[in-house]
């Protein structure tokens, strides 16, 4: 979710002076790629369009002239350096639509574009085998190992953060959903409402008799089909409305979503989970298209009855930036649907995550040990970052979390010469669903558990799935890592993780990078890091 405080004045300040001190020296500082993957200067610091940290400060280069003795004002000269930031501080995020949406794309003989591919959601999409907590928190694990061939002095640690998985016997509260189908002419590809009308009726026999269902229905209006009812004696109703959709007329999704929030207010249950669930294309022409305003109109709905928002993306043609945004700022999540073996994945085997909440507002933050560490990178999340400062402030918005969900962060990280000893820790915080009660859980790494190499043949397999999947984002989007292998060695050690794993969704990975790297037509080697010290951009 955004982060709505938009910082502290004096950061702002500071990044404004900074930039003016760059720009001024005609100094050059080697910035994010198209896909984020550059190298930032020493612990650079700057904050984002929403005020959030990026890294650390350092003094700006001299003013024009300074190198020829001219005389810099003394308001223009800072009064001393500012120390390094070694904090990384984000909101969870448990998406997987981009990694979803990427291999429709690439099923189609088509690359996804660049500004569609988000690194955490590629691996957020693998199970990684983390212990889960006894009870309804966080459990924090923290490993890791050095980097590939060509990579130097780096390693890739992993932060992984899982919640407990659903009672066996099936147990949770009842839900109060209130699905909002896209009905536009934009959904009549094969895929999209056919795909859609499936779904419901499979979550329709999934869903208990004290469950109640709602369905609204838009093109360039919005209609209820059917108000707020109890499954109990009316799946067949529920059924008949689903199969009497048929797609017409433009795409107003303000109009949807707000009629479909009227009608989870209307049958708001206490104690339920309640939730809106948007089933589109979000190729949104008509009405307000702006994810901010569309929700802004229904803010206190969402804040005062805690409804939070699930979207399920289908198409080819896919507004996955709109469907991205409604859903943070929604407090809720996404995901992407392009066949019936997703559809049940989704409405199925994931149906407790998808419906009940573990953590709300959940945060976490990694302090690195600068005796050690040198500089480091946080893979992905970028429209996920968090004010350092905000990290304990509960009035900033975090990411929603189910049962059964895994999170990981993964960060690039250099190490000092000679390090050795402790590396970071990190901390996950977030709200009791119930209660809003803030709760925190750490877990740390040292030198020693990430001394091994990332690929050696007793390695972490589940710690490889996440390498390759962060390494395949990164050169769909345009961007190197240290060690990042070609699209052709990607897809060897998925195949081979494939075998080793015996998991289908790891082969699926092992197709996707093969037909990006026929597609792409090239097969980039290894690539080391910059050389500069702090936090990459």
């Amino acid at each position: 979710m955004e982060n709505r405080t938009h910082g502290r004045t004096y950061r702002r300040t500071l990044g404004l002076v900074l930039a003016a001190g760059m720009f001024a020296g005609g100094a050059l500082l080697t910035g994010c790629g198209a896909g984020g993957g550059g190298y930032n200067s020493s612990a650079e610091r700057a904050d984002g369009p929403q005020g959030k940290s990026r890294g650390g400060q350092v003094a700006p280069p001299p003013a024009p002239g300074a190198e020829d003795g001219a005389s810099q004002k003394a308001e223009d000269r800072p009064e001393k350096p500012v120390a390094p930031d070694y904090l990384s501080t984000f909101a969870l995020d448990v998406d997987t639509a981009s990694y979803g949406y990427a291999r429709r794309k690439l099923g189609d003989g088509e690359l996804p574009g660049a500004e569609t591919v988000r690194p955490e959601e590629f691996v957020n999409s693998f199970r990684q085998g983390y212990r889960r907590p006894a009870g309804n928190g966080f459990s924090v694990t923290v490993d890791g190992a050095r980097a590939g061939e060509g990579s130097g002095d780096w390693s890739l640690v992993r932060v992984g953060l899982a919640t407990r998985v659903a009672d066996e016997d099936g147990e949770r509260p009842p839900a109060a959903l209130t699905f909002v189908v896209d009905i536009s002419g934009s959904m009549a590809g094969t895929g999209r409402l056919d795909l859609v009308k499936k779904s419901l009726s499979i979550l329709t026999d999934e869903l208990r008799d004290d469950d109640s269902v709602s369905l609204v229905t838009f093109s360039d209006k919005a209609k209820t089909l059917v108000p707020m009812t109890r499954l109990r004696d009316h799946r067949g109703k529920i059924r008949d409305a689903v199969d009497s959709m048929k797609p017409t007329d433009s795409t107003n999704v303000e109009a949807g979503v707000r009629r479909g929030y009227e009608e989870a207010v209307a049958g708001h249950r206490a104690g339920a989970n309640n939730r809106v669930v948007l089933l589109s294309d979000a190729l949104a022409n008509t009405g307000e298209t702006d994810a901010d305003a569309i929700l802004e109109r229904i803010d206190d709905a969402r804040r005062e009855y805690g409804i939070t928002l699930f979207g399920v993306g289908v198409g080819s043609d896919y507004g996955d930036a709109l469907m991205e945004r409604l859903t943070d700022k929604g407090d809720g999540h996404t995901t992407y649907i392009g066949d019936e073996t997703q559809a049940r994945k989704v409405f199925v085997d994931q149906l407790p995550a998808h419906i009940e909440l573990r953590a709300r507002d959940a945060k976490a933050q990694v302090a690195f040990d600068p005796k050690n560490v040198k500089q480091f990178k946080l893979i992905g999340y970028e429209n996920r970052k968090v004010a350092d400062d905000d990290f304990r402030d509960d009035s900033v918005d975090g990411g929603e979390v189910g049962p059964g969900h895994t999170v990981t962060a993964l960060y690039a990280v250099r190490l000092r010469d000679g390090a050795a000893g402790h590396v970071a820790t990190a901390t996950v915080r977030w709200l009791d669903p119930k209660t809003r009660a803030p709760h925190e859980q750490s877990g740390t790494v040292g030198t020693g558990a990430i001394d091994g190499s990332l690929w050696s043949d007793d390695g972490n397999k589940r710690l490889q799935v996440a390498a390759v999947a962060a390494y395949f984002a990164e050169e769909l989007r345009g961007g190197t890592l240290p060690g990042q292998p070609g699209l052709g060695e990607l897809s060897t050690r998925a195949s081979a993780l494939a075998a080793g794993t015996e998991d289908s969704s790891v082969r699926k990975l092992a197709t996707a990078i093969t037909q990006a790297d026929r597609l792409r037509g090239d097969d980039r080697g290894p690539d080391g890091g910059g050389e500069q010290e702090g936090e990459m951009g």
